[in-house]
């Protein structure tokens, strides 16, 4: 029995929905611990693609219990039409398999008002948030004025501190922002439309996972974006509200550090952003436009096109240090493919030094321009193989040179976007 913990390497949209259903064969749990519907996971079954922003991606594997940890913060209409569009899809036949932390929080209206009267406001300054109201509900969250899922399905509670915060929320909105107020009835009436669905799927899921533990079942942790967007090891300020790091599954989950045998760190074979922050290697040039294209590089939850650039190693070696990889899935090796040539960030420049680590100083990385080594491309199609004897020398060197770069082994590569296009060089749940 092993439980494992898969994240995010570099800025987020990584692969790990694949990944994560991959791995799922070989895990009884699967849990999603942070993050909200700013998540946006993609996964192609068969010759259908579907697209998940809340529900653990292991939800499409019939017998795997999914739950919705306790660092979530979750929007109920979001979350009932996900469940909705997947039963009508065959999925979810069994509602006892999937399950919401009774402790998670709330998104509510005024939070996405407030969000995206924010990003507006800010003008060139703004973040680059999905508008969804995740960061103002994590705000609430840290200042203890949140409203939690157990506070929703008690109705005295749930209109005590409506009420209690709503005040607050009016002023910022109409006096800050200058929009429009909500009405205590508006909010009460449509929460409480949502509290008898989300009821039946409540439960202490510490308790659950803790007891799954004790049965000897295992359990895959799925986070969401990636390390560089860390709240607390990201490129601050330029990040998300939460801790995408593999931290972050204990805490958002209430599973003990004492009960996470692996981490495995999503990477593509190449680099993208979402939103504004530090980007060193990204190609703003045809290339970069080649590899949105190949890659289909727009967000599965926005529609936004994503910032493209080469393999940064620095990153992926920070990544490794902060979570404890022990290991590193290669993703979209096939986006390369018909390239003349390829290359990797080994390095950065600033003030005529060589940076061979990330800087902590979001003024010094926004200053520093990429050192690159370059690699001769290949131009065959590599979705067919099974192991890397069967890619190419050229693509078989690169992964080896990312593998030495970043410090930690490369453990599966995928080269197509099915469950069958994927090479397992090394089962994290068989280890």
């Amino acid at each position: 029995m092993a439980n494992v913990v898969v994240i995010g390497a570099q800025w987020g949209d990584e692969g790990k929905g694949k990944v994560v259903d991959i791995y799922t064969e070989f895990a009884d749990n699967v849990v999603r611990y942070q993050g909200g519907n700013n998540a946006g996971h993609t996964l192609v079954v068969g010759d259908e693609k579907v697209i998940l922003h809340l529900i653990p991606s292991g939800i499409l594997h019939e017998g795997k219990r999914c739950i919705i940890g306790n660092g979530v913060v979750l929007d109920p209409e979001v979350f009932i039409m996900e469940i909705t569009k997947l039963k009508a899809n065959g999925y979810l036949k069994d509602d006892s398999m999937l399950r919401l932390s009774e402790s998670l929080h709330i998104i509510m209206p005024y939070h996405k008002r407030i969000d995206i009267a924010r990003e507006a406001k800010s003008g060139a300054k703004k973040i680059g948030t999905t508008g969804r109201g995740i960061g103002p509900a994590y705000e609430d969250k840290i200042g203890r004025r949140g409203i939690r899922l157990m506070d929703l399905l008690d109705e005295k509670s749930f209109s005590r501190k409506v009420k209690e915060i709503l005040d607050e929320k009016n002023l910022i909105l109409t006096q800050f922002l200058n929009d429009k107020p909500f009405t205590f009835e508006e909010i009460y009436e449509e929460y409480m439309g949502y509290a008898e669905t989300l009821r039946k799927y409540a439960a202490d899921t510490s308790l659950l996972l803790h007891k799954e533990i004790r049965a000897g079942k295992s359990l895959l942790f799925e986070g969401a974006q990636g390390t560089l967007l860390d709240v607390d090891h990201g490129s601050y300020p330029y990040v998300t509200s939460s801790s995408t790091c593999s931290g972050g599954a204990c805490t958002g989950s209430g599973v003990s550090p004492r009960e996470i045998h692996e981490v495995i760190g999503i990477a593509k074979a190449y680099a993208t952003r979402v939103g504004s922050g530090p980007f060193p290697t990204e190609l703003e040039d045809e290339t970069g436009e080649a590899l949105r294209q190949a890659g289909r590089e727009f967000g599965s939850t926005t529609g936004r096109p994503r910032r493209c650039g080469w393999y940064d190693a620095l990153v992926a070696r920070y990544a490794v240090r902060v979570n404890g990889l022990s290991g590193i899935a290669i993703t979209k090796l096939d986006v390369l493919s018909g390239l003349e040539t390829v290359k990797v960030c080994t390095g950065y420049s600033y003030n005529g030094q060589v940076l061979d680590e990330v800087p902590a100083s979001l003024e010094v990385i926004e200053q520093c321009r990429p050192i690159y080594q370059e690699f001769p491309g290949w131009t065959e199609d590599i979705t067919g193989a099974k192991s890397l004897a069967e890619l190419p020398e050229n693509a078989q060197n690169y992964i080896k040179r990312i593998e030495e770069l970043s410090g930690a082994p490369v453990v599966l590569v995928s080269v197509g976007p099915r469950r069958s296009e994927t090479i397992v060089l090394r089962n994290p749940f068989e280890a």
